[in-house]
C-alpha cells in the first residue's frame, strides 16, 4: 500500500513539472502548434554533402523529426509541397554582438589611470571573463529579421569589449517564442582580443605588445590561483579557470595577429579559434601550420574610384591587390585544408552577406565549402552538431526554402524557419513577373523591363524615341503601372491594371489620360537577367576574375616566390675581412649554407653560382645597434616598467623600410623599446631577410637587452601626465627602487 502510494505521488509530481508553464504570457491567448509539418518533393540539403532529391522533411516542436527520401507522414500533419524547391540548414555566425549594446567610451582628459576601478575583480579593469553575455543580452526584433532574409537562424553573440571578455551565449533567431527557448547555450565560448575596453580609462597596455604580456601573465596568475597559492578571492581570475574549458575565441582581426594569437596560445596549450582579417592568403602556410580554425570575415574592399585624380595618388600597390585578391581568401584557404566559418562581422548590413558570399564563390570558392562554412563547421567548432548546422533528426528545426541553389544570385530565398518558426521572406505562390515585355497603345509600340527584388520591383519603359517615366506595384496576381505619356511637352500618365496570366502575359486595360479605357496584353519576351547579364535560368559563360600573383611580402618589391638559401661564389673582389688580415686584394668569398664558408683564392665549388666581383669590394653588412623599424609597436607606456614586453612579439616582416636598410648596406639590426618610459621592454636583434616571415627575422639564442631610458619623455611632465616619476630625479629614484 504504502509503494503504491509512493508511486502516485512520484507520479503525480512528475505530471506537475511535465505541465508547469512558468513563464507569463502577457499578450494574449497562446496557441502553440504541436502538430507535424512535413515538406514534401524538395532537394533537402541534410549536410553540405548529404543531399536528398525529393525528399521530405518532418518537423515537430521546433526540431527535426525525420528527413529522407521515404519519410512516414503521421496523419496529424501539415503538408507543404515544395516541388522544384531546396530546402537547406540556416546559417550559423560564430561572432557577433547581436542584442548586446556596443560599450560605450568613458570620458576623460589626457591624465590616464593607473589602479584599477574595481574591487574584488583582477588588477587590470581589461581583464573581463566574469562578464556573461547572457546577462547583457536583449532580443532585436528588427536585427534578427535582417540576419534572417540573410540566411540565418543561429549567432554566437557577446561583448565586443576589452582584452578577455567573458562568455558568450549562442542564441537562435527565433522571433515568435521567448527567451527562454532562444537561448541555446547561455555559456558557448569565452572571447578575448588584443584590444583594451572602451569602458575603461586604465592606461595599460598602451600597445600590442602589452596585451600580449598582459594575456600570458593573467594566464600565469590564473595558473597560480588555481593551486590555491592566493589569500584573497579574485572573481576574475576564478571566472577564467571555470572559462578554460569552453571554446576559446580570439579577434585577431589580421594575418599578422592570428600568428601572434596562436603563438600565446600554444605557450599555454590552448587552442584559438581565430577571427582573422581576410589577408590570411599572403602567408597561408604560416597560417596552415597555427593548426587554428578561423572565422573569416568578408568584407572585401570595394573598387576604388581611379578617375579621381587625388584619391589614385594616394593608391598603394598594396591596397590595388588587397582589392584584387582578397576575395580568393576563403578559396586558397580551402585549397590549403585551413578550417573556417564565414561571419557578418564588419559588414555595414546583413543584407551585403550573400552578395559577399557569391563573389568568394565568383573568385574559386566551392558551393559545398562556403555551405559547410555557415552550417557544419560553425556547429563543429561549438560543439554542437546535434543541434545546429544540419538537418538530422534531433537538431533544431533551423532551415531556409529557396527556388534553387542558395548562393546563386538569381534564386529566392522564400522563408527561414528558426526552432519551427516561420519568417516568410517572399511568397512562394507570387510568380515571377520580373523580365522584358512588349505591348502596343493606340499603335505605338513599347517595350518595358521589371526588374529588382519582388518586394521592391523596377519598370523601365521605352518607346523607340523615348524612355518613360514610371512606377510599378505588384499586389497578389495583379500588377500596377503608371507611366508618363510619349509627351514630353506635359506631365500626363497612363495607368496599367493587369492580371498575371499562366502564358507569360500581363492581360488587363490601360486607362488614358482622358479617361479613356482600352484592353492591353503585355507579352514577356525574355525572363530576368542577372548582374551580370545572363538571362534567369541559364548557365554564367564568363571567366574567373584574373587574380594577381601573390608575392613576399606582398607588396612593392615583393617576390614572386620565397627567397631559399644558394651556394654562392664571389672571385676576384677586394675583401674587407675587420680581422686582422686586414683588407684583401683579388680575393674569392664562398657563401654555403647561409654562411661564411671559405675566403682565400682561387676557391671553386661545384654547383655553386660564380659572381665575378673584379674591381668591386666586398664587406661586412652593417648593423644599426639601435632601431625602430620594422615593429607593429615601440612603446608600451602603460606603466613606468614595462619590462614584461617584448619587441620580439611585434616583429613586423613586412615593414617597407626592411628593404630600404638593405639597400643601404645594412644586414642586421636591434629594434629597441621606445623612450615612452624609464624601463621599456626588451629588444628584438633580427637579420633583414626581405619576404620571409617575421619568425625567420628573428635571431636564435640571441643576447638579451633592454631599454632604460632618461630625459623629457620618460617622465611625462611635459604633457601633463600623472604617472610616477614626473621629474628627472624621479626617474633616478625609480631605478634604485
Amino acid at each position: 500500500m504504502i509503494k503504491k502510494l509512493l508511486s502516485l505521488i512520484i507520479l503525480l509530481q512528475c505530471s506537475l513539472i511535465i505541465a508547469q508553464e512558468y513563464f507569463p504570457k502577457n499578450d494574449g491567448v497562446v496557441a502553440t502548434n504541436t502538430n507535424y509539418t512535413a515538406f514534401t518533393n524538395a532537394k533537402i540539403y541534410v549536410t553540405p554533402t548529404q543531399i536528398i532529391e525529393k525528399g521530405t522533411l518532418l518537423i515537430k516542436d521546433g526540431k527535426v523529426v525525420s528527413s529522407g527520401k521515404s519519410v512516414n507522414i503521421p496523419k496529424n500533419s501539415t503538408i507543404v509541397d515544395l516541388e522544384g524547391k531546396s530546402i537547406y540548414p540556416s546559417f550559423i555566425d560564430l561572432y557577433s554582438d547581436f542584442g548586446i549594446d556596443k560599450p560605450k567610451r568613458e570620458g576623460g582628459g589626457r591624465s590616464s589611470q593607473y589602479d584599477p576601478s574595481r574591487t574584488g575583480f583582477y588588477w587590470n579593469d581589461h581583464i573581463m571573463p566574469e562578464a556573461n553575455a547572457v546577462e547583457h543580452f536583449k532580443f532585436d526584433s528588427k536585427k534578427a529579421e535582417e540576419l534572417r532574409k540573410a540566411g540565418f537562424g543561429v549567432v554566437n553573440t557577446h561583448l565586443q569589449d576589452g582584452i578577455i571578455r567573458g562568455s558568450g551565449v549562442l542564441i537562435a533567431l527565433n522571433a515568435e517564442d521567448g527567451n527562454e527557448a532562444r537561448v541555446i547555450d547561455p555559456a558557448s565560448a569565452q572571447y578575448l582580443s588584443f584590444s583594451k575596453s572602451v569602458a575603461s580609462n586604465q592606461s595599460y597596455p598602451t600597445s600590442l605588445m602589452g596585451a600580449m604580456a598582459l594575456l600570458r601573465q593573467v594566464y600565469i596568475d590564473a595558473d597560480w590561483y588555481a593551486k590555491g597559492n592566493a589569500e584573497t578571492t579574485d572573481l576574475s581570475l576564478e571566472a577564467l579557470n571555470e572559462n578554460k574549458n569552453l571554446v576559446q575565441i580570439f579577434e585577431a582581426g589580421s594575418r599578422a595577429n592570428v600568428l601572434r594569437a596562436d603563438k600565446v596560445g600554444d605557450q599555454f596549450n590552448i587552442q584559438y579559434v581565430i577571427l582573422g582579417g581576410g589577408d590570411e592568403y599572403e602567408r597561408v602556410n604560416e597560417i596552415k601550420q597555427t593548426n587554428a580554425p578561423l572565422i573569416l570575415p568578408v568584407d572585401f574592399p570595394d573598387a576604388y574610384d581611379v578617375d579621381n585624380p587625388f584619391l589614385t595618388a594616394s593608391l598603394s600597390l598594396e591596397d590595388m591587390r588587397a582589392w584584387n585578391q582578397m576575395p580568393a581568401n576563403p578559396k586558397i584557404l580551402a585549397d590549403n585544408g585551413v578550417k573556417f566559418a564565414f561571419t557578418t562581422h564588419e559588414l555595414k548590413s546583413p543584407k551585403e552577406f550573400g552578395g559577399k558570399i557569391q563573389k568568394a564563390i565568383e573568385y574559386g570558392l566551392s558551393e559545398t565549402k562556403a555551405l559547410e562554412a555557415l552550417t557544419t563547421v560553425p556547429a563543429e567548432i561549438l560543439g554542437k552538431t546535434n543541434e545546429i548546422g544540419s538537418l538530422k533528426p534531433g537538431a533544431y528545426a533551423n532551415f531556409v526554402i529557396t527556388s534553387g541553389p542558395i548562393f546563386d544570385s538569381k534564386t529566392t530565398m522564400y522563408e527561414n524557419w528558426v526552432q519551427g518558426n516561420r519568417l516568410i521572406i517572399e511568397n512562394m505562390m507570387t510568380k515571377d513577373i520580373k523580365g522584358e515585355y512588349e505591348f502596343t497603345l493606340n499603335g505605338q509600340k513599347y517595350n518595358m523591363t521589371i526588374e529588382g527584388p519582388s518586394g521592391k520591383l523596377k519598370s523601365k519603359i521605352k518607346t523607340p524615341n523615348n524612355s518613360l517615366g514610371s512606377t510599378i506595384n505588384y499586389d497578389g496576381d495583379w500588377v500596377y503601372v503608371a507611366m508618363t505619356t510619349k509627351d514630353t511637352t506635359s506631365t500626363e500618365f497612363i495607368r496599367l491594371v493587369t492580371h498575371v496570366n499562366d502564358d507569360n502575359k500581363l492581360v488587363g486595360k490601360a486607362i488614358m489620360p482622358d479617361g479613356r479605357e482600352m484592353p492591353v496584353s503585355l507579352q514577356r519576351t525574355s525572363e530576368a537577367k542577372d548582374k551580370s547579364g545572363n538571362n534567369k535560368g541559364k548557365d554564367k559563360d564568363s571567366e574567373s576574375p584574373k587574380i594577381q600573383p601573390i608575392t613576399y611580402p606582398n607588396l612593392a618589391y615583393g617576390f614572386k616566390e620565397l627567397p631559399k638559401p644558394q651556394t654562392l661564389l664571389f672571385k676576384n673582389a677586394t675583401v674587407w675581412t675587420n680581422e686582422d688580415e686586414g683588407i684583401l686584394e683579388n680575393t674569392d668569398v664562398l657563401i654555403k649554407g647561409g654562411k661564411i664558408a671559405k675566403v682565400g683564392k682561387n676557391l671553386s665549388e661545384g654547383g655553386a653560382t660564380v659572381i665575378d666581383a673584379t674591381g668591386k669590394h666586398l664587406t661586412p653588412g652593417i648593423i644599426d645597434e639601435h632601431s625602430h623599424i620594422a615593429a607593429a609597436a615601440i612603446n608600451e607606456a602603460g606603466h613606468n616598467s614595462s619590462a614584461e614586453v617584448t619587441i620580439e612579439d611585434v616583429v613586423e616582416a613586412d615593414d617597407l623600410n626592411i628593404y630600404r636598410n638593405l639597400g643601404g648596406g645594412v644586414t642586421s639590426i636591434q629594434i629597441l623599446h621606445g623612450s615612452a618610459n624609464p624601463i621599456g621592454g626588451r629588444s628584438a636583434i633580427i637579420k633583414l631577410k626581405w619576404g620571409q616571415p617575421a619568425d625567420e627575422l628573428i635571431y636564435d639564442n640571441s643576447p638579451k637587452f633592454i631599454k632604460f631610458a632618461l630625459g623629457e619623455n620618460v617622465k611625462q611632465a611635459n604633457w601633463n601626465g600623472t604617472r610616477f616619476p614626473q621629474s628627472r630625479m624621479g626617474v633616478e629614484q625609480l631605478y634604485v627602487d
